[in-house]
């Protein structure tokens, strides 16, 4: 019952006659908008009406004679009199595409009414115009309006002194409340407008960033697709053709190459495993192991050993205190795979066939991976034996590894780091050098 009382007291219920007026206001907001729509729709029937219904309101004011209670002269021409009264309402027909021009060719008739003492009843539609001018010109173009509207008033004013008390003020006052309510309409419109507008901007900015968002994911996906498929598939592609030459001569080394390749193949399949499990929205419990580490270095070059290419791993210097973040460690890790994948591709371009006596006279490829640490750079520079003074010789300036050299300067970019890559200046073979900050430069 407390529980009840409570959410009776939270919620309370609507005042009398809420529901009917918030049903009242949602039948006029409906109406209203169907008259937009429809005016947009078909803007010169709707001119065509407005102008009609006021030409019928003056040539009724004409036959019934109630021009004659405000008349100043009721000795007027009639015929003049439904002329001006037809020449107020007419032109009415483009005040919303030629205001102005409707409005000067108000002005002398307005004139003519005046000095006549007719005062027509249906001069005041001359605020129509002005109302139109007011929402889509400069206030400058609204003064020479305003001035165009009172100019023959005042006139009439001169010649007939007793009419400032009655038409000069009731004009006056009506140009002043037809300009600010047009400021008032203009100022909403231009307040909508401009909230449309942002609303479509920031629609457009959030489509841009989720585009660049998933492209930047893309890149990543297939950098590490790149990195992981590459260097698996170039060392098992090693073992395979060191098993093949081995089994020739000794079956125990040919079956330790396919106990490699069956290592290396199952890690590649972890690797691809939780990468797709981690891609995968209706996947719950995807393995979300850790990404490799420098600790994991160690395994990497001898994954690589066993596939034919002798490295050897220098460390110079002592890690800080503070560790490397596992985002730089990766970067590392990534950059040495991809410098070794790049030798292992070139060894095996040389040793693919039967070796040709050039072949024979190269020295045997090596690779060096050497990382010096200072007190605020981890310096990586992974070196091979192999020739780099042919272009068409050496396997890491052909198109795959440049994209791999790509990913490999993206990832230094990730943390401020620089990646040079080339051959050695006496091309006895090629350079990769790695330039990674310890800490972000970047404020």
């Amino acid at each position: 019952m407390t529980e009840r009382l409570r959410v009776v007291a939270t919620n309370p219920a609507p005042p009398a006659g809420a529901d009917g007026t918030a049903a009242l206001t949602r039948t006029i907001r409906g109406a209203l908008d169907r008259l937009r729509a429809f005016d947009r729709q078909r803007p010169r029937v709707w001119d065509a009406l407005v102008t009609a219904f006021w030409a019928v309101a003056a040539v009724l004011d004409y036959t019934s004679g109630g021009w004659r209670n405000v008349a100043r002269e009721v000795t007027a021409p009639e015929p003049l009199v439904l002329l001006m009264s037809l020449w107020f309402t007419l032109p009415l027909l483009w005040r919303r595409t030629h205001p102005l021009a409707v409005l000067l060719l108000m002005a002398p008739v307005s004139l003519v009414n005046i000095w006549t003492g007719a005062v027509v009843q249906a001069a005041l539609l001359q605020l129509v115009p002005v109302f139109q001018i007011v929402l889509r010109s400069s206030f400058r173009t609204v003064g020479a309006a305003a001035l165009l509207f009172v100019a023959p008033v005042l006139a009439g004013g001169v010649r007939i002194p007793s009419s400032w008390g009655q038409e000069v003020v009731s004009y006056v006052w009506g140009l002043v409340f037809v300009v600010l309510l047009g400021i008032a309409v203009r100022t909403r419109r231009e307040y909508t407008e401009a909230l449309v507008e942002r609303a479509h901007r920031l629609e457009h900015e959030r489509d841009q960033q989720a585009r660049l968002a998933a492209a930047a994911e893309r890149t990543r996906i297939a950098r590490e697709m790149h990195d992981i498929i590459g260097h698996n598939l170039s060392v098992i592609t090693g073992l395979a053709d060191g098993g093949a030459y081995a089994a020739r001569k000794s079956p125990e080394r040919a079956g330790q190459a396919l106990e490699a390749i069956g290592a290396t193949s199952r890690q590649a399949l972890s690797e691809l495993r939780r990468l797709l499990g981690v891609l995968r929205d209706d996947h719950p419990d995807a393995e979300r192991a850790p990404q490799p580490t420098l600790d994991e270095l160690a395994a990497l070059i001898d994954r690589v050993r066993r596939a034919g290419l002798p490295v050897r791993l220098e460390l110079h210097g002592e890690p800080g205190p503070a560790a490397l973040t596992p985002g730089r460690q990766l970067t590392v890790y990534r950059v040495v795979q991809e410098a070794l994948t790049n030798t292992l591709k070139h060894a095996a371009a040389r040793t693919a066939g039967r070796p040709s006596p050039e072949d024979a006279r190269q020295p045997s490829l090596s690779a060096t991976v050497a990382l010096t640490y200072s007190r605020t750079h981890l310096d990586a520079r992974i070196t091979d034996t192999g020739s780099g003074a042919a272009p068409a010789a050496n396997a890491q300036e052909t198109p795959p590894p440049a994209q791999g050299i790509m990913g490999m300067r993206e990832r230094a970019a990730l943390y401020d780091g620089t990646l040079e890559a080339g051959p050695l200046p006496d091309h006895t073979g090629w350079r990769v050098q790695l330039r990674l900050p310890l800490e972000d430069t970047h404020s």
